[in-house]
């Protein structure tokens, strides 16, 4: 085995997209979505917005080519949960990057819920109904109506950095830490 200082599979410098590299340096909190019941799906996107309004909504980029834009374009519904620092394996299994044996679903506990499958131990979360989509780019624009919102009361970051909000920047997963910097893992 041979480790690597970089990603052994990137492209050369000169060969990578620049928006691609200006988004990596935006950066965002890592969220997961699921949708269906009987035949589930999910992604982890960090392509979020949250518009507040009456009603709020949710704004995200989706890989149209995905399973959980066709369970989401079937269902209309949804939900939205926040990962923190723990789930990062999670986040990476829903993101295809990982191995999941017998699935990504099987890497976690999740609840039966009327908008899809919710993750147990997510500290926030929305129940969503899907208004609009649109392509953009590469890109499904998809704009979801905030139905409901949970947000735990010991999601503060406990000691552990359990409930940090998992971010990722520049192609890396990062915790922000209880004095509020954000520190690269």
């Amino acid at each position: 085995m041979t480790i690597h200082s970089s990603h052994p599979f990137a492209s050369p410098e000169p060969e990578r997209d620049p928006s691609r590299r200006f988004r990596g340096r935006i950066g965002g909190v890592v969220t997961l979505w699921t949708a269906g019941s009987d035949d589930r799906a999910g992604l982890t996107v960090s392509s979020v917005v949250v518009a507040g309004g009456e009603p709020p909504r949710v704004l995200a980029l989706l890989d149209p080519d995905s399973d959980l834009a066709e369970r989401l374009l079937e269902t209309g519904l949804g939900l939205v949960h926040v990962l923190d620092w723990r789930h990062r394996d999670l986040a990476d299994a829903f993101a295809g990057v990982a191995p999941a044996p017998g699935g990504p679903f099987r890497t976690a506990d999740f609840v039966d819920h009327p908008h899809g499958p919710r993750l147990a131990s997510a500290g926030a979360w929305a129940a969503v109904v899907l208004e609009e989509t649109r392509e953009v780019g590469w890109s499904l624009l998809v704009t979801c109506r905030i139905e409901e919102v949970v947000i735990r009361e010991d999601d503060d970051g406990g000691a552990d950095g359990a409930a940090s909000p998992l971010l990722h920047l520049r192609g890396r997963y990062r915790r922000v830490d209880r004095a509020g910097g954000a520190g690269a893992h």
